[in-house]
């Protein structure tokens, strides 16, 4: 899942990036509208969080501009605005969700995830299983069978991206956009040098992880 984060206070925008990136999303954080406006138009999100009080363009303004450009990616507005009249005009301005600083970043999350499930018109599952592989998205624990695997974040977050598309065959374009959240030289091998590890970890007796050459890769059980 990729987070759009739109802060211009750096002390906030560390907190919640930090805090996403550790919870398993790819952020990509800005720090005026403008830019803002340019990324949500240019590039596929989860999800965004956005103040409203920012340089250039500010957050209700971004909001209505975005809506009437027919992108509807969810919104969450922070703000230290806190009256009924402010929660009201974000709301109408297209925002999805209106938040209040200071916030508990577990809230912050939790709403996120709301979101996201209503964007999907479907139940966020808890738990992802393909085969005798199984990933627990609460516990973050991942088995192969009766065996509990130790995983690295990044390659925690390669396997729910895979399982999450299981039958379907991702690109490494795809993968770098999802997993990172900064921009590679598509030529770069980063990609294969974090499936080699994930495969050396959860495809020890029977493959899972198929490379389809010349184009990416796809988890399947046959």
């Amino acid at each position: 899942m990729r987070i759009l984060v739109v802060e211009d206070d750096a002390k906030i925008a560390s907190f919640v990036v930090n805090g996403l990136k550790q919870s398993g999303f790819a952020v990509d954080r800005c720090a005026d509208g403008e830019e803002a406006h340019v990324l949500a138009s240019t590039t596929s999100y989860d999800a965004a969080i956005l103040d409203i009080m920012l340089p250039k363009l500010d957050g209700l303004s971004l909001v209505r501009q975005l809506r009437k450009e027919g992108i509807r990616i969810p919104v969450i507005i922070l703000s230290a605005r806190a009256s009924v009249d402010d929660r009201v005009k974000g709301l109408q301005a297209g925002g999805d969700d209106y938040l209040t600083k200071p916030f508990a970043f577990s809230e912050l999350l939790a709403r996120i995830q709301a979101l996201i499930r209503r964007s999907t018109e479907a139940a966020e599952p808890t738990k992802l299983t393909v085969a005798d592989l199984s990933l627990d998205l609460l516990t973050r624990e991942v088995r192969r069978g009766a065996e509990k695997i130790e995983l690295q974040s990044r390659e925690f977050a390669l396997l729910e991206y895979l399982m999450r598309h299981a039958g379907r065959v991702v690109t490494k374009t795809m993968i770098l956009e999802h997993i990172w959240d900064y921009s590679f030289d598509p030529q770069t091998n980063v990609v294969d040098v974090l499936v080699c590890r994930l495969r050396n970890k959860i495809d020890r007796d029977k493959k899972l992880v198929h490379t389809i050459r010349g184009v990416g890769y796809v988890l399947k059980s046959d």
